[in-house]
């Protein structure tokens, strides 16, 4: 199947990662549906990729949000070929400052949320099959005693992976799974980071020396990646993780 042919869901895609996401695979001749809870923002991204592609509400932590949006997609275009669970966030603080209602937050979104979009997503998916790629991070990797929620979680969401390219690859359906890990990219989610932290630019120089390639990435880098597994070109990777890190995790 050529890219044209496919249909790709980008959750968290109203903006930074996600975004450059949905940005690329319309730019390869997807059509995105771009999942937000931000909807103006998600309709802003939305009209300006081709011209099938929408956008939709989508609140990653809500069962029932997930049972819509799949209908909605299944009703409109009959097919889901890609599902990029981008949606998350990131939550500062060591295991002896962070409240449990912060980690289960961390948690709600990037773990829960993943495992609904791969429960549900692989529903409408294993009709064609087709490629899930889930948002892990260096810090599913690689831990810091300031990150222990977000370490948690998205070495959570490095396992779930696993679990579920095994889960589809016994089933036969066609279906691929697999993991992409950052390292620490300039977007919106990186102020909203230094904005909880007591010295920001401190914070900042932390981030930047914890590279070898001495810069932190781009939103480009990653979409680059997702574009990679989302395509034919990736048919033989299931279960992987691929790091794009500037050499974080090394």
């Amino acid at each position: 199947m050529n890219q044209e042919s496919k249909v790709a869901l980008v959750t968290g895609a109203a903006s930074g990662l996600g975004e450059a996401i949905a940005q690329r695979l319309a730019a390869d001749g997807m059509v995105v549906v771009v999942a937000d809870i931000d909807m103006a923002n998600a309709g802003r991204v939305a009209k300006a990729l081709t011209a099938s592609s929408i956008s939709l509400k989508l609140d990653v932590t809500q069962e029932q949000d997930w049972v819509e949006a799949i209908a909605a997609i299944e009703q409109q275009f009959g097919r889901l070929d890609v599902l990029v669970n981008n949606a998350g966030i990131t939550t500062m603080g060591t295991v002896e400052d962070l409240t449990l209602e912060a980690f289960k937050h961390e948690f709600s979104i990037d773990v829960d949320g993943t495992f609904l979009g791969c429960k549900h997503g692989i529903g409408l998916m294993k009709k064609n099959g087709g490629a899930i790629i889930n948002m892990s991070s260096a810090a599913g990797i690689k831990a810091s005693s300031l990150l222990c929620a977000y370490n948690a979680a998205k070495g959570a969401v490095t396992m779930l992976t696993k679990s579920v390219a095994l889960h589809c690859a016994e089933q036969k359906n066609g279906i691929r799974c697999n993991s992409v890990h950052p390292g620490a990219i300039h977007t919106a989610i990186i102020d909203k980071t230094l904005a909880q932290s007591d010295d920001p630019e401190a914070l900042m120089e932390t981030f930047v020396a914890s590279h070898p390639v001495g810069h932190l990435g781009k939103p480009s880098d990653i979409a680059s990646i997702v574009s990679y597994l989302a395509s034919n070109e990736s048919g033989f990777a299931t279960g992987a993780q691929f790091v794009v890190d500037g050499g974080m995790t090394l």
